[in-house]
């Protein structure tokens, strides 16, 4: 039987037994694929390549040693950042299915699928929140003159100094008096008082604030529009998204290296500090930069991967995207403290002075220093047009992961006539609203708590060792690495093996425990403590993905009939020999030695 003649079979509707009535079945669409190669890899790109890379990466580059960084970074990424990259991409093409049925290669591990998903969905809410504040910047961008570059406006204060202002200030007083000075720069009043209205504490949660609530409607009708037709509609919106950052960020550093004190900054980036090395935290905080990064553990990688054909080279893609994903990282690095040098210049401060990370960096550090730039709104309109840019494709592309997830597990049901599209707007919908919460007065400090605990490394970490665990352990690795080499013809890099069995898992699981014992209950600006309450929601939404993995394990084995041998037998039998027959396989791709597909995808083989 053919390829298209087995896609036929497998597509088609079952009809009604001989002599019953007849009765039309509703029509079921097939599953998409990506209109071609550059498309998955450029969706790839954008998923992974976002707002991390420009606000996170940098500054833990310079916090944690400088150029001494990069060594716990590149090993954090060859022992488990790539390796479960892979993993996850090899998941979805192998089984075309997404985070959740995945599982079923595994069954009694279906629960990693469920708490990835609320993963998924957490971030879903609350990351988009980064687009609404970049939005509202974008649009103040527009004026002749930029908003937080005076003291003059109506949510200033008296303490109010502009740059100049401060640059006077700061060079009449001594290290400990511009600590405790009361002054307050006017880039942090236009955030604070302008566009955050901050409340006290999260017990104040105060109105709404119609602007970000409308640029957060906003944001969700461009994500909406972006997937709501499928893969095929997403793979050509990725063209630009994931490509014009780099055209804005190019831009953006070569202005930066021709501005007085540039290499100050560069040089403070990287100068390395080996001794930082011996700090058991600068490992910690290369590794959960990694799977920020990579975007592990979110059931994403594993939906994009799914929309592959079978016999796509998947391996020689996602080698590709790792050294691009962490070479833009690094080359933002340059874009950003080259511009942070010249700021340190201008005010005669040290670069540590001016340096931020997060939300910080992005609406605080950068829109002070391209006030002294030449044509200030000009830098402030690529900067934000760029930040939106990277947060867009993440953002769009964990919706599509979400979607892809809830979609393969009613497939019957969602993939008739426009179910899809409507689901994917009530998806949109309910999260906008509960996004809200995050656009109030106090909506900063709900933003926290959901950036803390409900997509925090801690919560990556613990799914990366079960997916490993369960991969390599229980569906057997050698199992998995000959399913490997049936899709792409060549047999991958053993070392790959010995990183699902043995070093993944211990890298992860090392990082995992060692978050735990130093775990800080989360605060604002480093000065405003959550309340218990606050904390206690907080660990119940890590909690809520976390607990998938175990209650899902227990739930099985006590349903399952038949001694403990038989239920383990029965859980750990892959149920999907029926789903692979999906992908459509390009005569051109499928490698010569595997002329025809094997039916024994699933044949038992031992680590």
């Amino acid at each position: 039987m053919t390829s298209a003649e087995v896609n036929g079979t497998m597509n088609r509707v079952p009809t009604s037994p001989p002599g019953s009535p007849t009765k039309e079945a509703p029509k079921y669409r097939e599953r998409e694929q990506w209109g071609n190669k550059i498309e998955f890899v450029l969706s790839c790109m954008g998923f992974c390549i976002g707002l991390g890379n420009v606000w996170r990466f940098p500054y833990l580059c310079y916090k944690n040693g400088g150029g001494a960084f990069l060594i716990p970074y590149l090993i954090c990424l060859i022992a488990g950042g790539a390796p479960v990259f892979i993993l996850e991409v090899a998941l979805g093409q192998f089984t075309s299915q997404g985070g959740i049925t995945v599982w079923e290669i595994c069954p009694i591990f279906k629960g990693i699928g469920y708490g990835t998903t609320v993963i998924c969905f957490f971030l879903n809410v609350y990351y988009i929140v980064v687009l609404s504040w970049g939005l509202l910047y974008l649009y103040h961008s527009f004026s002749h003159t930029l908003p937080w570059a005076t003291c003059d406006n109506e949510w200033n204060t008296a303490s109010c100094l502009t740059v100049k202002e401060l640059n006077i200030t700061l060079s009449n007083m001594t290290s400990s008096e511009v600590v405790d000075s009361p002054k307050v720069d006017a880039a942090v009043e236009f955030w604070e008082r302008k566009v955050l209205q901050i409340s006290d504490g999260i017990h104040n949660p105060g109105v709404i604030r119609w602007e970000l609530a409308l640029t957060l409607f906003l944001a969700w009708v461009i994500c909406y529009f972006c997937i709501w037709k499928g893969v095929k509609w997403t793979g050509k919106v990725v063209y630009f998204t994931a490509t014009f950052p780099y055209v804005m960020l190019t831009i953006l550093l070569i202005r930066g290296v021709t501005l007085n004190g540039a290499m100050k900054g560069i040089i403070f980036y990287l100068k390395p500090d080996f001794s930082k090395l011996l700090d058991g935290q600068v490992w910690i905080d290369a590794g959960t930069q990694i799977f920020f990064s990579y975007a592990i553990a979110l059931g994403c990688m594993t939906a994009l991967g799914s929309y592959n054909t079978f016999h796509n080279n998947f391996y020689k893609q996602c080698i590709f995207i790792s050294f691009l994903n962490s070479g833009t990282s690094l080359y933002a690095g340059f874009a950003i403290f080259s511009v942070l040098g010249f700021m340190a210049t201008e005010l005669g401060v040290d670069v540590a002075y001016v340096a931020e990370s997060g939300p910080g960096l992005a609406f605080i550090a950068y829109p002070k220093a391209v006030t002294q730039m030449p044509a200030p709104s000009l830098w402030a309109v690529l900067f934000f047009f760029m930040i939106l840019m990277l947060g867009l494709d993440s953002q769009f592309v964990a919706i599509e992961g979400f979607v892809t997830a809830i979609v393969d597990m009613f497939p019957g049901y969602l993939r008739v006539g426009y179910r899809r599209e409507y689901f994917i707007a009530g998806t949109c919908f309910v999260s906008f609203l509960i996004g809200l919460s995050m656009v109030t007065n106090g909506g900063m400090y709900v933003f926290q708590v959901f950036d803390y605990y409900s997509a925090s490394g801690m919560t990556l970490l613990w799914f990366c060792v079960f997916e490993c665990g369960a991969v390599a352990w229980v569906y057997g690795v050698r199992r998995f690495y000959d399913n490997i080499e049936e899709m792409l013809g060549f047999r991958i890099n053993p070392w790959l093996m010995i990183c699902w069995s043995f070093i993944s898992p211990l890298v992860t699981g090392g990082i995992f425990i060692f978050s735990l014992i130093t775990y800080k209950p989360v605060t604002y600006n480093k000065d405003y403590e959550y309340p218990g309450w606050a904390i206690f929601i907080g660990w119940c939404m890590a909690l809520s993905s976390m607990m998938c993995v175990p209650v899902y394990f227990i739930y099985q084995v006590l349903i399952t009939p038949g001694t403990m041998r038989q239920r383990w037998k029965i859980l750990t039998t892959p149920r999907l020999p029926m789903a692979l027959p999906v992908h459509a396989t390009d005569p051109d791709e499928a490698p010569k030695q595997n002329g025809t597909k094997s039916n024994n995808h699933y044949e038992q083989s031992k680590l």
